[in-house]
């Protein structure tokens, strides 16, 4: 994507997420008093969420079951079902990446979006409002979204208005909109960091976005002159599409100065793209199995296109190969305004195999010594006392809190 000073970024939070879920699927409790908890039929179950009814009885997060039922014996309690959670946010996050594929996914239920190219400014609203109603529509799935110039302004916004809530937070809109609440309630800032802040009198967003850089720094590190600068809206991120997992997809992408059906400029282009691709491949030294293209056509209409090939690829050549190829069979000759190239599948290249060759030998060798200490000490201890012991998570059922499955839209 071009640089642009001007970007438009949205950040769309599911409302209740959990909740109105489990309220589309069962549409008899649509209205009623609904939680979600890990073991309702016991006292001790914990409520994970809970919808806008049961809240305003008095139900709150973390709460146990037996504290909700006592302020609203109406409540309906049931269990997380993940699976069909995660089937729903895939489905967001499709219609979010049908309008832009700078799409960064945060969580199961949120995400930024750089629509900076997608619409002109004038149609920001507009766009938001389709975007919304398409999902209340399609999913019956409420959601707020906030819309600003960066991703912390935008992030903020989309938590002043809910549920259903469309919030614009420009920067000339801080002083009013942002400054007078509390530090705590700033994104970024959790309990203890509040706490710390209200020691040197900081008590609103406004006394940070005014306080003093190095008495910031001294008290929390870097972290105080980040959050000075973005309580006075500066937010110079972008919306990275690749930032769940960096070793899932390496992409690049770029908007065309024109909308075009030349051949020779879109080859130019993939050319480029695939050449950005392999630097960063390089970087990580890594390889893929797995090319996708985007197209985006003149009427803003996004489309996606992958294939996997059987051996591992690294090379510029190889990339622009398979996606000239997925090209030349999907595109449907109408004007293009944007290209892109991602490989999937992404592994390091010592993870894929490691030769004993001329020049790994020596290092090989080094190492034994310290592999024959390492086997004495564990047999000493009982384990080897160098390897950090990590759970077995694949047989484990996956959590919203698993971010392992977040760009199972782009599939």
């Amino acid at each position: 994507m071009k640089a642009n000073n001007a970007r438009i970024i949205f950040h769309l939070d599911m409302n209740s997420f959990y909740a109105s879920v489990e309220t589309a699927y069962h549409t008899a409790w649509k209205g009623k008093p609904l939680a979600v908890a890990g073991n309702p039929e016991e006292r001790r179950g914990i409520i994970i969420t809970s919808n806008y009814e049961a809240r305003a009885k008095g139900v709150k997060t973390t709460m146990p079951v037996w504290q909700a039922k006592k302020l609203c014996p109406e409540l309906i309690v049931v269990r997380p079902n993940f699976e069909r959670y995660r089937l729903a946010s895939r489905e967001i996050f499709k219609l979010m990446y049908a309008i832009t594929p700078f799409v960064e996914p945060v969580s199961i239920d949120e995400g930024y979006m750089d629509v900076t190219d997608a619409c002109q400014p004038n149609e920001t609203m507009k766009l938001a409002e389709n975007l919304q109603q398409k999902i209340k529509r399609e999913l019956d799935l409420p959601c707020s979204i906030g819309i600003a110039p960066n991703k912390f302004l935008a992030k903020m916004a989309s938590d002043m208005k809910k549920p259903m809530g469309i919030t614009i937070l420009r920067k000339r809109d801080i002083p009013e909109k942002l400054w007078p609440l509390p530090v705590g309630e700033m994104y970024g800032v959790g309990k203890k960091t509040a706490e710390k802040l209200q020691t040197i009198d900081i008590q609103t967003i406004g006394d940070l976005a005014a306080g003093d850089v190095y008495r910031l720094k001294q008290l929390l590190g870097i972290n105080g002159e980040r959050l000075k600068n973005r309580a006075n809206g500066i937010d110079l991120r972008p919306v990275d599409p690749d930032a769940v997992n960096e070793f899932k997809s390496i992409g690049s992408s770029e908007t065309l100065p024109m909308d075009t059906t030349d051949e020779l400029e879109i080859k130019a282009l993939f050319q480029a793209l695939a050449e950005n691709v392999e630097i960063r491949m390089k970087r990580k030294n890594a390889a893929a199995r797995t090319v996708q293209i985007t197209v985006r056509y003149y009427d803003r209409k996004t489309i996606t296109r992958s294939k996997k090939l059987p051996n591992f690829i690294e090379r510029k050549v190889d990339i622009l190969k398979v996606a000239m190829e997925l090209f030349d069979s999907h595109w449907n000759r109408e004007p293009v305004r944007l290209l892109g190239i991602a490989v999937q599948d992404v592994e390091e290249k010592h993870n894929i195999i490691h030769q004993l060759d001329l020049f790994t030998y020596e290092k090989d060798a080094e190492k034994e010594k310290l592999y024959t200490a390492i086997d004495k000490l564990t047999q000493k201890y009982g384990k080897n006392p160098f390897i950090e012991v990590k759970e077995d998570i694949e047989n484990q059922p996956r959590t919203s809190f698993q971010k392992d499955f977040l760009d199972d839209y782009k599939k």
